[in-house]
């Protein structure tokens, strides 16, 4: 059955990296939501005056935001529509939130719950220093506003975002991605996504 499996979850958590790691076993089309819309959202808030890597702006939230998921939210519709599996990573906070969100995705798509199985993979750390070390790690200019002001995500390490899609609880994996990415935790997300 095809599969479209969302990574969700906060910065530093290892969301891409799990997803990297499944997708060598369940091949899909591979849509990160940061690699979908970056160049464009840094040329917009560069255009304004605005730092390009801030994605915690109100002027991000209120002009930028739902573009870029839209963007990418277009690109997984076509490969659904084609019969792709489909992986896509990016938190999806609010996306998870309405419960009409995946209904018209699939409708869109021109396909239904019995053609799709939806799965959510919710990417959680139990080590709030090892979020911050992997965020350091990665070194990249879009996480410096996060990393300058810190205290307003340590609260945030083990977050599980609401979840208003109908789908089954069955379907929804809390995955703890502390410590080394081992290959039995790698078969673990990828067992669930192929039940």
């Amino acid at each position: 059955m095809q599969k479209v499996v969302f990574f969700v979850g906060v910065a530093g958590t290892g969301k891409t990296t799990v997803a990297e790691k499944a997708v060598k076993h369940i091949p899909a089309a591979f849509l990160d939501r940061d690699t979908v819309g970056g160049r464009f959202v840094e040329a917009f808030l560069e255009k304004e005056g605005l730092d390009p890597d801030d994605r915690d702006s109100g002027y991000y939230k209120e002009n930028l935001r739902d573009l870029e998921y839209d963007a990418t939210k277009d690109i997984c519709i076509e490969n659904i529509r084609v019969g792709q599996n489909v992986f896509m990573i990016s938190p999806f906070t609010s996306e998870l939130k309405s419960n009409q969100w995946m209904e018209d995705l699939l409708s869109q798509a021109g396909k239904t719950k019995a053609d799709v199985d939806v799965k959510v993979v919710v990417v959680t750390l139990d080590d709030i220093d090892q979020q911050k070390s992997r965020i350091q790690g990665r070194g990249t200019e879009r996480d410096s506003w996060k990393l300058d002001n810190w205290t307003s995500y340590e609260n945030r390490v083990n977050f599980v975002p609401e979840i208003n899609w109908n789908i089954s609880d069955d379907d929804i994996l809390i995955f703890d991605n502390s410590g080394d990415l081992t290959d039995k935790k790698v078969k673990a997300v990828v067992d669930f996504i192929r039940q």
